[in-house]
């Protein structure tokens, strides 16, 4: 098993890359962008599977963290790809509600990473 600790900064990175993606960009640009999208939701998946595989110990320390929906929006992205509402994704990421923005708050080096649209 490898250290929870190489997970959370794979995590922080995740978010970090989405966050430059995603910087001065609107909804609209992101609908018209399949290579923003690609980006934006390969990260995505990529982050929810680093939460997988981190350690029940570490989930209970950041229990202000939804790891099973995280874990339900990773299959959706990575078994329902062609099912994919990019909108609700853009939604889903700047919403201060969302469950992804807890995470981005949790792990993204303790502030938000651009988790509220402005």
């Amino acid at each position: 098993m490898k250290d929870d600790r190489l997970y959370l900064i794979h995590i922080s990175e995740c978010i970090e890359r989405i966050g430059s993606y995603t910087t001065g960009k609107d909804k609209q640009q992101f609908v018209d962008s399949t290579l923003l999208q690609d980006a934006v939701i390969r990260n995505l998946q990529t982050m929810a599977e680093s939460t997988q595989r981190v350690s029940d110990e570490a989930k209970e320390q950041a229990n202000e963290v939804d790891w099973f929906r995280i874990a339900g929006f990773r299959n959706v992205l990575v078994h329902d790809y062609l099912g994919i509402d990019v909108e609700r994704v853009w939604n889903i990421l700047f919403s201060a509600s969302s469950v992804l923005s807890v995470v981005f708050y949790s792990f993204g080096r303790g502030q938000r990473q651009r988790c509220v649209n402005p």
